[in-house]
């Protein structure tokens, strides 16, 4: 069973096709190897957080396509926010992006979401989890932080327990079906393919492949031709960049990417917008739209 330092508190049901812990990662430590990871929609975290009282950066949990059911053991106050799958209490719809309140035995359950991929809930005073170098983030490229949740997970409330003026509503981002332009700058690697492939990526429509992951976006689509042939050592990576493997297939990083890696990077997803492709679900259409930094 996961526990970390708090009373046990919450009981895990379900965790659906995957639920991890996750805060807003390990941040300035990837000279040392290590990735920030953390939740995938940040934006969806922290409002989660604001709305139960948390500082930002608090520990919840994020689920993946729904199938969730969490059963309280103590009163808690929980928010959920993110991909908008049907909430309910003990049956009983309940709202996203505002605070809730469950008593002892109840039952919280979260379906699959119409539009989107993931969603994250809150609990006042912080999910509890050990913590692996200043995070209680699941990297799972890595294996750092705790396993993804199972079934009989307990978890724990990590912060001091207050009482505080809950909000009401805090309606955030709304999640996106269809089509969805994410904006780009050039990459440090553009120049290693053609200018006209490069130009043919960014007026295309590429399709978010079931390989895709919480390291990264497979996108199927052009493919990009190489002008340098040659191999690239590793260098450092970011979230957002999109590098380019041999078969010329993109893949777009997302917050459990490695830390170094030698495909070229051809274009970077600009930081705003991450948390829009955090959403981004496998079969739903993408276009890069080139905003700065233009060289092409």
């Amino acid at each position: 069973m996961l526990r970390g330092h708090g009373s046990e508190v919450l009981e895990i049901l379900a965790p659906g096709l995957l639920t991890t812990v996750q805060d807003l990662g390990r941040g300035g430590q990837a000279h040392l190897g290590v990735g920030t990871s953390g939740a995938c929609d940040r934006e969806a975290l922290r409002r989660a957080n604001r709305l139960v009282a948390n500082e930002e950066a608090a520990a919840g949990l994020e689920i993946t396509f729904g199938g969730f059911r969490v059963r309280a053991r103590q009163p808690l106050t929980v928010a959920v926010t993110g991909a908008p799958g049907a909430v309910t209490i003990d049956g009983v719809p309940a709202a996203m992006a505002t605070a809730l309140r469950l008593q002892p035995g109840a039952e919280l359950a979260i379906g699959t979401p119409p539009v989107g991929l993931r969603t994250y809930v809150a609990v006042h005073g912080g999910v509890d989890t050990p913590d692996v170098l200043g995070s209680r983030s699941s990297d799972l490229l890595a294996g750092l932080g705790p396993p993804p949740l199972k079934v009989g997970d307990l978890l724990g409330v990590s912060g001091q327990l207050h009482d505080w003026t809950p909000v009401d509503v805090a309606p955030g981002r709304p999640i996106r079906g269809g089509d969805v332009e994410l904006r780009v700058m050039t990459g440090p690697r553009a120049d290693w393919f053609t200018a006209a492939s490069v130009r043919r990526m960014l007026g295309a429509a590429y399709v978010v492949t079931p390989d895709s992951n919480r390291v990264g976006l497979r996108l199927d689509g052009p493919r990009l031709t190489r002008v340098l042939k040659g191999e690239l050592p590793s260098e450092g990576l970011l979230p957002g960049a999109i590098q380019v493997p041999p078969p010329g297939e993109p893949v777009l990083l997302l917050a459990d990417h490695p830390v170094t890696g030698g495909y070229p990077v051809v274009l970077v997803v600009r930081d705003a917008d991450l948390d829009v492709a955090a959403q981004l679900r496998p079969g739903q259409g993408v276009r890069l739209k080139l905003t700065t930094n233009s060289r092409l």
